[in-house]
């Protein structure tokens, strides 16, 4: 049994009448040995359909307290956790199960008939404390060819979950955490945090990223806490599901602060829930939050703000601000990390060097699952992010050497949308860049060279957003379409980005074009 195992099953042992999840809309509560049975009869009802050690399991479903049952139950099993967006349109999760061997398929309901129909795949149904019924999915053409499910030791190095890091060349780039990642990332995030059994957290972040898996749920889980879980981010309902859940603290991103900070309804509410907040912190990463926005909120909500650095290679964190001396605009101090910046060659940890920073740790990745050998260098994880690290040993990021687009936490590679664009019959080329958003860090913008002029660019705008509806997943949408004749290119024709960037920039008169 590996350290993982044993911590999430010896924690649901121990004072099973004790709550351990709640739901933040309906604000029930399971207990410990409530989960604990659903994790043995799910456990039970995927063994007796053959799957087993080294099987994967794709998982599409909006956050709920059944996801960390089904994750657990994954892991016992030895199997693979495969989560993607909940959003993720119908004809993307069909190219996905033909292309991939999955075992089990846990997907939202609208979706469960049409895939068992069009893929034939077996429907199964299973009644839990915490969920009313599920029906999942089961591959029978990939599993008539066992007896049974594979039952084999499972080891610390085996894969627990893999989750899809976008390159900038759309090609998503794979990684898999193994068990012993996934423990030790979950135990440095509790450590850093100094989180005890008397905190309760609340999850916002979508539960197919390593933020809300590791970061939130899973420290949560090896200190002995309680979690709060919603299915989305509301500033409306924000204060309330802090105040009547208890909640300690929260793991969120710069879109959702500045949201908070603007939301008529949040400012009223968190005045109707103030004595009852007792927050500790908020940990905000993703992107830089603006220094102004960072001490308004704090001043405004008497709630200490800590930001942090990570990504899913590191199976979360590799910086963090230190609760009693946070540096204000930094991602703070390597924490149970190495960290180094790479200058003209050389790894270095001189102050106020500018370099491409670098970590490894018990934590990082050693390759992707599709070898990357320009990510490593002996031993070393390359980001791709510039930084530089302060006399105090502070970590500041700069920017992203790499193009891709954060879009309120959310990763977006450019080539991806494009070439999904690209179908689009008036389109005779596109180059798709992030530009500045003060709520969301980046926008999503499509610059369309068509290929004859348009009468009402406005319908033009309208058929790409109805277009790119089923193609691609929410976050992934163009959430600004711009217009232009040509594009700025290099001496072997590739777009200059940065330059378009910049010339769009200076031309947008009030934000639009």
């Amino acid at each position: 049994m590996t350290k993982l195992i044993s911590a999430l099953k010896s924690e649901l042992m121990q004072d099973q009448i004790k709550p351990i999840f709640q739901d933040a809309e309906t604000g029930d509560w399971v207990t410990r040995g409530q989960v604990e049975e659903d994790v043995a009869r799910l456990k039970q009802r995927l063994i007796e359909n053959k799957i087993g050690n080294g099987d994967r399991v794709l998982i599409a479903l909006e956050n709920s307290i059944f996801y960390p049952a089904l994750m657990q139950t994954i892991w016992e099993l030895g199997a693979i956790a495969m989560p993607i967006a909940d959003t993720t349109p119908g004809d993307e999760l069909r190219r996905q199960i033909a292309t991939n061997q999955y075992s089990a398929i846990f997907v939202q309901n609208k979706f469960v008939s049409d895939l068992s129909q069009d893929l034939e795949i077996k429907k199964e149904y299973i009644a839990l404390n915490t969920i009313e019924e599920i029906t999942f999915l089961v591959n029978d053409q990939l599993l008539q060819v066992r007896n049974q499910a594979i039952q084999v030791p499972i080891k610390e190095t085996d894969l627990a979950m893999i989750l899809h890091t976008s390159g900038t060349t759309g090609k998503p780039k794979s990684v898999g955490l193994t068990q012993e990642l996934l423990y030790n990332g979950a135990i440095h995030d509790r450590d850093s945090h100094q989180m005890t059994a008397n905190d309760t957290a609340l999850i916002l972040m979508p539960m197919f990223h390593v933020n809300a898996q590791v970061m939130t749920l899973f420290q949560m889980r090896l200190s002995g806490g309680k979690v709060v879980i919603a299915k989305k981010f509301s500033a409306s309902h924000f204060w309330q599901q802090v105040a009547i859940g208890r909640v300690t603290w929260v793991s969120v991103v710069p879109t959702i602060i500045s949201i908070l900070l603007l939301n008529e309804n949040a400012i009223a509410q968190y005045q109707e829930y103030k004595s009852q907040i007792h927050l500790r912190f908020l940990r905000s990463s993703s992107f830089a939050l603006p220094l102004k926005k960072l001490t308004d909120f704090e001043k405004q909500f008497n709630t200490q703000i800590l930001e942090g650095y990570g990504m899913t290679e590191t199976a979360s964190q590799c910086t963090i601000n230190p609760i009693e001396a946070p540096k204000i605009g930094s991602a703070g101090k390597p924490f149970a990390t190495e960290l180094k910046l790479v200058a003209d060659g050389k790894l270095t940890d001189e102050a106020n060097v500018v370099g491409e920073i670098a970590v490894r740790g018990d934590h990082v990745i050693a390759d992707y699952l599709e070898p990357h050998a320009d990510s490593f260098t002996n031993g070393w994880f390359l980001t791709g992010d510039l930084g530089y690290l302060d006399e105090d040993g502070y970590l500041f990021v700069k920017g992203r050497r790499k193009e891709m687009i954060s879009r309120g936490g959310e990763k977006v590679a450019p080539a991806k949308v494009e070439n999904v664009l690209n179908e689009l019959p008036f389109v005779e080329q596109v180059a798709v860049i992030g530009l500045p958003d003060d709520l969301y860090g980046e926008e999503v913008t499509a610059v369309i060279v068509l290929k004859e002029p348009k009468s009402s660019k406005r319908l033009v705008k309208e058929e790409v957003l109805n277009y790119t509806e089923h193609k691609l997943a929410k976050f992934e949408r163009p959430t600004k379409i711009l217009f232009v004749d040509k594009f700025p290119r290099n001496t072997t024709g590739k777009v200059v980005r940065p330059k378009l960037r910049d010339e769009l920039l200076a031309t947008m008169v009030g934000g639009n074009q």
